[in-house]
This record gives C-alpha cells, sequence and structure tokens, in this order.
C-alpha cells in the first residue's frame, strides 16, 4: 500500500468543479398561484440560486382550460442532466403534478428542460435544445426576458434576435406577479 506524505508545507487544492447552465420552463394551470412558488422553493432547495424571468399568463394551448402561468428559470449546476430531470420530476410531484395525464390537458406543474449549457442532442428524457423552443412564445419569450444574449446551440443567433423574429400576432399574455 503506497501512502502519500503529508506535510505541513503540502498544499492541497480543490479542482474546479464544472458547471452547467440550464434553462427550465414552468408552467400550470390548476393553482398557479400557489404552485408555481412551490415549485420555484422547491428548484432553489434542488439547485441553489435561481435566476426568474417575469411570469405571464396566457391562455391554454392545444386544449380548452383555465389560463396557464408560465416563466423560465435559470440555475448553474454541476449534476449531470439525468440527476436534473429527476429533480425536476420529483418538484413537479411534490406540486401535484400526474405524470401519467394526458399530454394536452390541465397541469399542476411542468417542468421542461429548454437548454442544458450547450448540449445538442436526444438524451434519456430529453431531446435538447427542446425542439418546441422556438414554437412555443410562452417558451421563448420568457427565456428572451431572461437571457437575451444567450446564443441558440444549434442555430448560433441570439435569443432576442429569435424572439424579435417570433409571431406573435396569436400570443396575447399579460405579466402576472409571483406570491
Amino acid at each position: 500500500m503506497w501512502v502519500w506524505p503529508l506535510n505541513a508545507s503540502a498544499r492541497i487544492t480543490r479542482l474546479p468543479v464544472e458547471m452547467t447552465r440550464v434553462f427550465v420552463a414552468a408552467g400550470g394551470n390548476i393553482d398557479p398561484a400557489r404552485r408555481l412558488p412551490q415549485a420555484l422553493a422547491g428548484m432553489r432547495a434542488a439547485f441553489g440560486e435561481l435566476s426568474v424571468s417575469l411570469c405571464y399568463a396566457n391562455a391554454a394551448f392545444g386544449f380548452e382550460g383555465d389560463d396557464f402561468h408560465n416563466l423560465v428559470v435559470a440555475f448553474d449546476t454541476a449534476l449531470p442532466l439525468a440527476e436534473v430531470l429527476a429533480q425536476l420530476h420529483a418538484i413537479e410531484e411534490a406540486c401535484g403534478r400526474e405524470r401519467l395525464a394526458a399530454k394536452w390537458a390541465a397541469r399542476a406543474m411542468d417542468l421542461d428542460v429548454l437548454l442544458f449549457g450547450d448540449c445538442v442532442g436526444e438524451f434519456p428524457g430529453a431531446s435538447l435544445p427542446r425542439p418546441d423552443l422556438l414554437r412555443r412564445a410562452y417558451m421563448l419569450g420568457p427565456l428572451a426576458d431572461l437571457a437575451p444574449t444567450l446564443l441558440h446551440p444549434t442555430l448560433g443567433v441570439s435569443i432576442a434576435e429569435l424572439w424579435a423574429d417570433y409571431d406573435k400576432t396569436s400570443w396575447q399574455p399579460r405579466v402576472v406577479p409571483l406570491a
């Protein structure tokens, strides 16, 4: 057995941990004034400091129902994508999300990873960047609020430019305060 000698003059240095910037769309239309702050608290507990966009209320997409409240959250993490997804699913469930509910139906909480650093491709549980990011105003708009200069990892265009070119005629949101 080899033992490395350690003396008073030896210095132990900590290797830097590589952090990844993650952007997550958060939204729901079942008691969103209570559940969005609950989801944000869960994300703070799991991931630390958050940056949060404005919160927008907009009509349900894909079905008739109460307005959704949507926002985008950013945080830095050293966790792998699979662990981030597991944490987000646990937060959704704590907020009342039923995982087997119909796709186009009312939601207690929906947390979707939009971007995970500059990762591109198909991963277990996620396609990155999220394919519908460029088709959903309730994702792209809040992301543009939060990170306008961020470059889309496959297009090489800023989020602000993508948002400026987006046809917003069908998106009629109103800003709502978070409790």
